[in-house]
C-alpha cells in the first residue's frame, strides 16, 4: 500500500480526478484508438487548472491532462467525440451539472473543517445532490486517522443522468472507508 503523495491545496476543496468511461462489470477500458483528432482548446486551461489540477506536480498540468485523455478519454467514443470535447465535458459537468463534490457537501452543511464524520452522513449528503444515486468513496489512513480523499460520481453513457456507481471498494481494500470517524 503506497499512499498517493498529493500536494493538497490549503482550501481542501475536491477537484476533478478524472472522467473515465467504465463498464458495469469487469475492468474499465484504457488507451483506446483516437478516432477524431481535435486538440484541447487553450481557452479551457485556466478553468482546468482550478477544477482539475495535477495534484502530484502543480507545475505540469498539460502533460497530466494529455495522459488522462489518452488513457481514459479516448475510450468515451462516440459519446466523447475528441480531446476538446472530453475537456469541455469535464468543465461542463463540474460547473453546470452538479458534479462539484465540495459544493454538494457544503449544501448539506458538511465543510472541510477537520470534523470526523460518519460514512452515512457523507453518503446522504452526496445522494441528496445526485438524484439519490450511490457514490463511491475512497479513504486513506494516515497516522491512525482516516481521511476522505475521493468521491466518485457516476453518470450514464450520455452524461445526462446520475447512476449508482458500480464496483465499490471491497472489504480489505486499503481505500475502503469505515462507517465512522472519517476526517473531512
Amino acid at each position: 500500500f503506497n499512499p498517493t503523495p498529493c500536494k493538497d491545496p490549503t482550501d481542501k476543496l475536491f477537484t476533478v480526478h478524472g472522467l473515465w468511461p467504465s463498464n458495469n462489470v469487469g475492468g474499465d477500458p484504457e488507451s483506446c484508438k483516437i478516432r477524431n483528432h481535435r486538440a484541447r482548446a487553450k481557452a479551457l486551461e485556466p478553468q482546468l487548472e482550478i477544477i482539475w489540477p495535477n495534484v502530484l506536480d502543480r507545475t505540469n498540468h498539460t502533460a497530466f491532462w494529455r495522459r488522462q485523455w489518452i488513457k481514459h478519454g479516448t475510450c468515451g467514443y462516440p459519446t466523447i467525440q475528441n480531446e476538446n470535447d472530453y475537456f469541455e465535458t469535464v468543465v461542463k459537468m463540474y460547473t453546470t451539472e452538479k458534479q462539484n463534490v465540495s459544493k454538494i457537501l457544503s449544501s448539506a452543511k458538511i465543510e472541510p473543517d477537520g470534523i470526523k464524520r460518519t460514512l452515512a452522513d457523507l453518503e446522504i449528503a452526496i445522494r441528496n445532490g445526485t438524484d439519490n444515486k450511490k457514490p463511491k468513496f475512497k479513504c486513506q489512513k494516515k497516522r491512525r486517522v482516516t481521511e476522505l480523499v475521493e468521491v466518485t460520481l457516476c453518470s450514464d453513457k450520455n452524461r445526462a443522468h446520475f447512476i449508482d456507481c458500480p464496483n465499490p471498494f471491497q472489504p480489505g481494500s486499503p481505500y475502503l472507508c469505515p462507517t465512522n470517524n472519517i476526517l473531512y
